[in-house]
């Protein structure tokens, strides 16, 4: 991903290389709703959205903490 952060709206797909509470079958579609403002750990990100499901839909809302270089936005 590039230097820019997450904007709402934005899908991302959040796998291992985000998180290694993310990896393999445990892979999100996620929609973003917001990024925490705060400072974190450097490259570290808290963000809130929605994990979709195969068709596209919310399924659940979750706050995640994900390394920002391991995020793959989604078309």
């Amino acid at each position: 991903m590039t230097d820019d952060l997450p904007r709402a709206g934005d899908v991302l797909h959040v796998g291992g290389a985000a998180s290694v509470q993310f990896a393999g079958e445990r892979a999100l579609t996620f929609r973003v709703i917001r990024v925490d403002p705060r400072r974190t750990y450097d490259g570290w990100l808290w963000i809130d959205g929605y994990v979709l499901g195969p068709s596209g839909e919310a399924v659940d809302r979750r706050v995640i903490f994900v390394r920002h270089d391991g995020l793959r936005k989604m078309r």
